[in-house]
């Protein structure tokens, strides 16, 4: 049994590979839902996560093409659609960047563990990434409650403040193929 078959890093990090494209998906069946109930700020918000999610599945991917590892693109999981108010979507949205976070956890333990210093450098980026991006979404889903009925100003906030870097970092790893 070869190395990549054994590692539990190596497994979990194939598995990130389709929570990240999952995370992805459900970001546009967000942002659907926001664009259909037009709140195009808020929308514009989470197609610009999708993007950032799937940048992270190929950064991913180009890790593991770089260590000559064996890639595979899993298939998708099922999105949720079905919201009845605008705080629904952002909660989840939040669930799922604690998801995650947990998941990111879990791949750099698991490189801490197999002795595999290479492993735990890329995986930092990820550990820094997500502490912005859980409390960006904490952040959003504290202003959307706060907004109440008032969805003009949940409006406001997106379109004035700057939520999250947008997956704009320097010292972000490459994404196969080039980050959107």
């Amino acid at each position: 049994m070869s190395a990549a078959t054994t590692s539990s890093f190596l497994r979990l990090l194939h598995e990130q590979v389709g929570h990240e494209f999952d995370a992805h998906q459900q970001y546009i069946a967000i942002a659907v839902w926001f664009d259909r109930h037009d709140l195009p700020q808020v929308a514009r918000h989470y197609y610009r996560q999708a993007v950032e999610e799937r940048n992270h599945a190929m950064m991913i991917v180009q890790y593991m093409l770089d260590r000559n590892l064996p890639v595979e693109i899993p298939p998708g999981s099922p999105v949720r659609n079905d919201f009845t108010e605008p705080t629904q979507p952002i909660a989840l949205a939040l669930q799922q960047e604690k998801q995650v976070t947990a998941q990111i956890e879990a791949i750099f333990q698991a490189a801490r563990a197999e002795s595999d210093p290479l492993g735990e450098q890329f995986m930092l980026w990820f550990l820094k990434e997500q502490v912005e991006e859980v409390a960006a979404a904490t952040t959003l889903l504290t202003v959307a409650e706060r907004a109440g009925a008032n969805l003009f100003d949940l409006e406001n906030y997106v379109a004035r403040e700057r939520i999250g870097d947008s997956g704009e970092s320097a010292d972000a790893p490459a994404a196969a193929g080039g980050a959107l």
